[in-house]
């Protein structure tokens, strides 16, 4: 390889080790080509590049992207899964994890995440979590779950108030005698109240 090759390898891994928050280190050695391809195609659509690199270039890299953490992890053959900053990590960290347990060939040494280096356990225990869509969901459920115990402290009284109310009004309407209606059976004729009075 040529030097300005080199060169250019390592700017932009030390660009990517700068701009990715989260990243894994697998060992790939005895993948097929063909097994390498889809792993890279499935961390793809997590929001992932899967990329076999050089030890030597990629520890340049760390170092001058001050990534120091990632140095103890670069032991033989290397491909790192670098994940976007909008790509769902814990896809990515399912689609290794179910990749070492398909070929039983990868082996996923561990990664950095936002600065602090994770083993290949916590790698395969963060696989486990479910999907970053349903995580939101649950998250959101447990921030709304409060909000709605609060909205139904505060609607109680009111639905009290209004049933005191409703219970109030009827009440009322039983003690007081009906007026008749015009014209009812029970009303005297005008004429017949004339004639008595006179």
């Amino acid at each position: 390889m040529l030097k300005a090759d080199k060169e250019r390898i390592v700017e932009e891994l030390t660009e990517r080790l700068k701009t990715t928050p989260t990243l894994f280190v697998a060992d790939y050695r005895g993948l097929s080509v063909t097994e390498i391809d889809e792993l890279r195609t499935k961390v793809i659509e997590h929001g992932a590049r899967f990329t076999v690199v050089k030890n030597t270039l990629t520890r340049r890299a760390a170092e001058a992207a001050g990534a120091d953490q990632l140095l103890a992890l670069l032991e033989g053959p290397s491909a790192i899964a670098f994940v976007e900053a909008d790509g769902d990590a814990v896809a990515v960290a399912k689609a290794l994890a179910d990749s070492a347990r398909d070929t039983k060939i990868l082996a996923i040494r561990g990664g950095v995440m936002q600065g602090r280096v994770i083993s290949g356990s916590d790698v395969e225990e963060l696989a486990k979590l479910p999907p970053l869509d349903v995580l939101r969901g649950q998250v959101i459920g447990a921030i709304l779950a409060p909000l709605n115990a609060i909205a139904g402290l505060i609607n109680a009284p009111l639905q009290n108030l209004y049933g005191l109310i409703d219970a109030r009004i009827e009440q009322l309407q039983a003690e007081t005698p009906e007026t008749p209606e015009p014209g009812s059976a029970n009303q005297v004729p005008e004429s017949e109240e004339t004639d008595n009075a006179g």
